[in-house]
Order: C-alpha cells, then structure tokens, then sequence
C-alpha cells in the first residue's frame, strides 16, 4: 500500500471535502483524528466511526498564535500521528475595482487562514514528524485554480498559489527525510465552501463530491505526490502547463542545490 500512515491527523475535518476524505479514510480502516471548529459535527463524526478509529479536537487555526499549543498538545495526546492533512479554508469574492466595497480585512483573513496557517502548522508540526523513524506525511489540500485564476476569488486564488508554491519548496527541502509531501489539487467541487452564492447555486456548481474523493483517495493509495483532479479549461492544456511547471522547477530545484 502506497499510503503507509495508520494515524492521520485531519484538519478541516468538519465540512466538504474534509469531512468526505476523513469518514472515506475512516472506512479504509485508518484510525482519523478530526479536527475543526464546530463541535457538535465532530461529535457527530466520532459517533458515525466509533471512539475505536475516530477522536476530535476542536480547534480553529485562524488563531495562529495558538497553533504551537494546540501541536503541543495534540502530539502528546496522540503521539502515534503519523499523516497530517491540511484541509481548511475559505474563499469570497472581491471587487477590487471599487475600494469602497473591496473589504481589505476579510481579504487578508483570508489569505492568513488558506496560507499563513498552514506555514505555522507545517512549522510547528515538523519537528514531530521528523523525529519519528518510520514514514511520516504531511498531506495539503490546494486548488486547481491555484494555477489558472478565476477573476471573482483573487484571495482565495492568491493563498493557494502561495501554498502550491510553498508546497514544491518544502517537498524538495524535505526529500531525504522520512516525510512525504503531499499535494491534493480538486476542480471545483460540490461543497458547501460555496455557500455564501447562495445554498442551492453554491452546492451545485462543479464535480460532485463523492466522485473527487474517489479520485483523490486513489491518487493517495497510488503512492502519487502531486494528485491533480480535474482541470481549468481544456484538460490537455492544463495539464501541459503542469508538466511544464514541474520539470521547470526541478530543473531549478537541481541547479539551486549546487549553491547551497
């Protein structure tokens, strides 16, 4: 099995595409630690899957601050983690043409819950992962768009450009540790992340949700580090460019390695 983790930490845990990934890795038999705001869902998700192969944590890493108490905690509480999956998020739409709507503090929360937090959870998270002597993974939930942006979300397209970014910087950095990076690219998908569109239009748009899992699940069970579903546009374009971008940044990733 290409996805040897037995403990897998999901942040997100609550909602969407989260919830879906952490009750399908649940029922592979992988014991799931959820973690997210709300309290009653995780109840919830604890109930379904039985106190055996699931616990929760609430937590909501838009505290950034708090982030190295909550691993601290988390760590000690379950020191047989060995899979972190970063999930959470959310995204609006900005005008940006007109400043009297553009709302700048809800752009920047934004930005800070997509990408900020999970620099502060990579950070804080890594010590443990490494000192283990067995295969350790962080996995990320990213975007498709984080490529090709969709004009209505500049935020939300931003911090998942700098997480995809981020992402191919720290699996190269991490490539001779026991830690696997991990990236999941969805589509657009049917979840409620789209809510504020308006419930009925929101949960209506995009790839239905139990068909990306199924996609997504196999790219973690194939061993892939990259597991893009979907596309932007014409798949062959799309996926051009991503081939393209990969060989590019290992051709640099090679040459940089020389200097330092």
């Amino acid at each position: 099995m290409a996805f040897p983790y037995k403990h897998v930490l999901l942040i997100g845990a609550t909602s969407g595409i989260g919830r879906a990934m952490a009750d399908r890795l649940a029922e592979s038999g992988l014991k799931i630690t959820a973690v997210g705001r709300r309290q009653e869902r995780l109840d919830e998700f604890v109930r379904m899957h039985g106190e055996d192969k699931a616990s929760s944590v609430a937590f909501d890493l838009a505290d950034i601050k708090a982030i190295p108490g909550f691993v601290e905690s988390v760590t000690k509480t379950f020191p047989d983690i060995d899979c972190v999956f970063l999930n959470a998020g959310f995204q609006r739409i900005y005008d940006m043409s007109d400043p009297a709507k553009f709302d700048l503090d809800q752009f920047q929360k934004e930005v800070s819950v997509n990408f900020n937090s999970f620099v502060a959870l990579t950070h804080a998270f890594l010590p443990f992962l490494t000192s283990k002597n067995t295969p350790t993974g962080l996995v990320f939930t990213g975007s498709n768009i984080s490529i090709v942006p969709a004009v209505p979300m500049p935020a939300y397209c931003a911090s998942k450009a700098a997480l995809n970014v981020f992402v191919l910087c720290l699996r190269e950095q991490l490539s001779k540790t026991n830690v696997k990076v991990i990236e999941i690219s969805p589509p657009l998908v049917q979840t409620e992340i789209h809510d504020y569109m308006g419930k009925e239009k929101g949960r209506g748009m995009g790839m239905p949700l139990g068909e990306f899992i199924n996609a997504a699940h196999q790219g973690l069970l194939s061993g892939e580090d990259q597991i893009v579903v979907g596309s932007v546009g014409s798949p062959e374009v799309f996926n051009d460019i991503l081939g393209k971008r990969r060989s590019a940044f290992d051709e640099l990733a090679k040459m940089m390695r020389s200097y330092f």
